[in-house]
C-alpha cells in the first residue's frame, strides 16, 4: 500500500439496523487496531523449552478509535443513542487502497472536552462484538 490521505480513511456507523451505513462526520483522527491472544502450550517436554503456541485457538479482536469535532447531527446522534443504549451495531472502516473492515462493534468510550476558547471534541473508541470481515475494494 502506497502513502495514502489520512482523511480517506473512513468510519461509517449502520443508521437503521438494515445496512445503510453513514459517515461519523468531523473524525480528525481514524485508528484500527487488529489483536489475537496466544494460547501456551508448553511443557516440560517442549524442545529447547521453547515456548509451544496451539494455532488457532486464541481470541481475536478488532478496535477502533477516532476523535474529532461534530459536524454532523444524525451520526452523533446514533453515536450517543448506541452508547447509552449499550447497542452492538454494524460498523465499516474504509481504508483506501486497501479494502473494507466491517462488522458489529459496540462503542465502550465516548468522550467529550472543550476549551473555553475552542470547538467541542469528542473521542470515542469501539471494540468488536463479533466475527469481523475483510472485503478488498478496487
Amino acid at each position: 500500500m502506497v502513502a495514502q490521505k489520512g482523511k480517506d480513511l473512513l468510519l461509517k456507523i449502520d443508521s437503521d439496523g438494515q445496512g445503510t451505513f453513514v459517515t461519523v462526520a468531523g473524525l480528525r483522527t481514524k485508528r484500527i487496531a487488529f489483536n489475537s491472544e496466544t494460547v501456551d502450550v508448553t511443557d516440560a517436554d517442549s524442545t529447547g523449552r521453547w515456548r509451544e503456541l496451539l494455532a488457532g485457538s486464541g481470541v481475536q479482536r478488532a478496535a477502533v478509535s477516532g476523535s474529532g469535532i461534530f459536524k454532523d447531527a444524525q451520526s452523533d446522534a446514533l453515536m450517543r443513542q448506541h452508547f447509552f443504549a449499550g447497542d452492538i451495531v454494524g460498523w465499516q472502516l474504509a481504508v483506501p487502497d486497501f479494502g473494507v473492515v466491517s462488522g458489529p462493534f459496540q462503542i465502550t468510550s465516548l468522550e467529550y472536552t472543550g476549551a473555553h476558547d475552542g470547538e467541542v471534541t469528542f473521542e470515542m473508541a469501539l471494540e468488536s462484538a463479533g466475527p469481523i470481515s475483510f472485503a478488498v475494494t478496487p
